[in-house]
């Protein structure tokens, strides 16, 4: 397998982490019952269970992009060094982000995230 399989495998691996997280953080804020019913009138959450929300949301949307890219080009035996760092450049980005969007560093969060896009991208347009 080669290595940016392996960093799709992990970032897969670290969502499935956020996503516990995540639900962790919502059980102390509404309770598990709560969570356990509808989510029809769900009340919204706030503070680091709500940013801990939206991110495990991007973070499921960046894995929807990422992983399409990278397994294009490994079907097509396309993978070189250059798509080895854009992969690379992707998962420290998205780690990096993981961290700052919960403590609420906008900013920072704002370049990472661009960082982990614009790394995506070039791995698209390495395939043709």
């Amino acid at each position: 397998m080669s290595r940016e399989l392996d960093i799709l495998a992990l970032y897969g691996l670290f969502v499935l982490v956020l996503i516990v997280i995540q639900v962790l953080f919502a059980i102390s804020q509404v309770g598990l019952a709560r969570l356990a019913q509808p989510r029809d009138d769900m009340p919204r959450l706030t503070g680091v269970a709500g940013r801990m929300e939206r991110c495990v949301t991007n973070s499921v949307v960046a894995l929807a992009l990422f992983a399409p890219a990278v397994l294009i080009l490994a079907e097509r035996g396309a993978l070189t060094g250059g798509t080895l760092l854009a992969a690379q450049v992707f998962l420290l980005a998205r780690l990096a982000y993981a961290v700052l969007y919960p403590a609420g560093i906008p900013w920072a969060r704002t370049g990472v995230w661009s960082l982990g896009f614009l790394a995506t991208a070039w791995l698209y347009l390495a395939a043709f």
